[in-house]
């Protein structure tokens, strides 16, 4: 890959799922341009940045970074701007995944209610069990 976007990933590891779009958001949103790799960099910007990456700032929007992908996204495409905008969301999630389970990346990268101290992926009330009633 040559122009822009290369150097965006100098510093996003190339190997991982969706690095492709993440370096050039970043690189979009340095310029200044409002693309739909950098609204789709801006939807992930907090993760991101919790993780490592230096994600520039947002430029003005009229809406949120969400609403705009998807209307950039619909404009071009109506006839498939769901599928569109949902295969860029997953490939959006697996990047922040990969990266957040990377040991040196994302280290001290915690879900916001981890961060207060709950267990994000335990439930507050432990569910009844068929067994709980047949005492």
């Amino acid at each position: 890959m040559t122009g822009p976007e290369t150097a965006a990933l100098d510093r996003v590891p190339a190997t991982l799922p969706g690095a492709d779009l993440v370096a050039a958001g970043i690189e979009a949103l340095r310029r200044g341009e409002t693309t739909e790799e950098a609204l789709l960099v801006l939807i992930g910007a907090w993760r991101l940045r919790a993780a490592g990456l230096d994600v520039p700032a947002a430029p003005d929007l009229e809406t949120s970074p969400e609403i705009a992908l998807y209307g950039m996204i619909a404009a071009r495409r109506s006839a498939d701007a769901h599928s569109r905008y949902n295969a860029l969301v997953r490939r959006l999630v697996s990047f922040e995944r990969a990266l957040e389970s990377r040991p040196s990346a994302g280290a001290s990268f915690r879900p916001p209610s981890a961060a207060a101290g709950e267990d994000a992926g335990a439930p507050s009330v432990r569910p009844r069990s068929p067994r709980d009633s047949a005492a």
